[in-house]
């Protein structure tokens, strides 16, 4: 069996997304627009964020928010593309290996997202996008958990179930970034618990014990994701979402599995990582996998590999839907 490496680009999984960048590229802010005026609410948010990844596209935003005040969506990433630059100065590392001067630069980004941000939330309050990228402008800025739980509830207001949103809450309210363990698993019942059969949000269960596994004071991530409760505790999340027949494979689904993979892989649950890494075929996400490892594509290879072709393990004995 010839298994290639992960591709890692969003992408090749969703092409709107190329659509979409093709479309910044141009200059085309109407074709842009009415893609994401047809997008689902997930979607949208979605394609904003990653498309604002995209270099060289401040100009064309600046002069679309400029001109068109009411232009959530272009308000929305220009916001992001402000994040996303901020994020590049300040690095992915500890804030003890960050030097005074990035984190000078990286928080003039941010406030500078900030005022974009704000402007449009105050024209279009019900954007679940301004929302969701204000709860990493929160989070950089270190505005407090206050601040970030009222964003998130503004967020919860427009869609209970926005899943990027819930994803930013769940980092704000980790450790690393203020929070504690019980706050991380008391909003995990309170989203996840209450998500309906088939639905992406039961991933967060798997991404903050992900985040329990990878913290720095937790040793080896296996010691946390291999003991038999927390294995259990995943495949019933796994089972209400990714093993459910109302699972969609609508926008994030590939980093709903990925993180479902990376849980079950790290954890030697090989059997439930294979059916992950079936469903997923040649695709993948660079997170959770490079929270952990500086390279993730051949970090993803690697699991991939050994769960494929090493014997399967698993504690109970069970087999997971196919």
């Amino acid at each position: 069996m010839l298994i290639s490496l992960p591709k890692l680009d969003p992408a090749v999984a969703y092409p709107k997304l190329a659509t979409l960048r093709t479309s910044l590229r141009a200059g085309d802010w109407t074709a842009c627009r009415m893609l994401l005026e047809a997008a689902e609410p997930v979607e949208r948010t979605e394609l904003i964020r990653f498309a604002a990844e995209a270099r060289g596209i401040e100009p064309l935003l600046r002069r679309v928010t400029d001109e068109d005040a009411d232009d959530s969506a272009a308000g929305a990433m220009l916001g992001a593309f402000l994040v996303n630059a901020g994020w590049r100065i300040r690095g992915s590392g500890r804030a003890r290996h960050v030097s005074r001067r990035q984190f000078e630069d990286f928080h003039e980004k941010l406030r500078q997202a900030e005022q974009v941000l704000y402007a449009a939330a105050a024209r279009k309050p019900d954007d679940p996008a301004l929302w969701v990228i204000r709860l990493t402008v929160a989070r950089g800025l270190e505005l407090g958990h206050a601040e970030a739980r009222r964003r998130y509830d503004e967020l919860a207001r427009i869609d209970p179930q926005h899943l990027p949103g819930q994803i930013q809450m769940l980092q704000q309210l980790c450790p690393k970034w203020g929070g504690s363990w019980p706050a991380v698993w008391d909003f995990v019942g309170e989203t996840a618990g209450t998500a309906p059969p088939g639905a992406h949000n039961h991933m967060l269960v798997a991404e903050a014990h992900f985040e329990t596994a990878t913290s720095s004071d937790r040793g080896s991530p296996r010691f946390h994701l291999s003991a038999p409760a927390v294995q259990a505790t995943i495949r019933e999340a796994a089972t209400r979402s990714v093993w459910h027949p109302d699972f969609r494979r609508s926008q994030g689904w590939v980093r709903v599995l990925s993180t479902f993979a990376a849980v079950f892989s790290m954890g030697g649950d090989s059997r439930s990582a294979k059916s992950m890494f079936r469903m997923l075929g040649d695709l993948g996400s660079e997170y959770p996998w490079n929270g952990y490892a500086p390279y993730p594509t051949a970090f993803i290879w690697q699991h991939k590999l050994r769960t494929l072709f090493v014997p399967e393990s698993r504690s109970d004995g069970k087999t997971p839907p196919s």
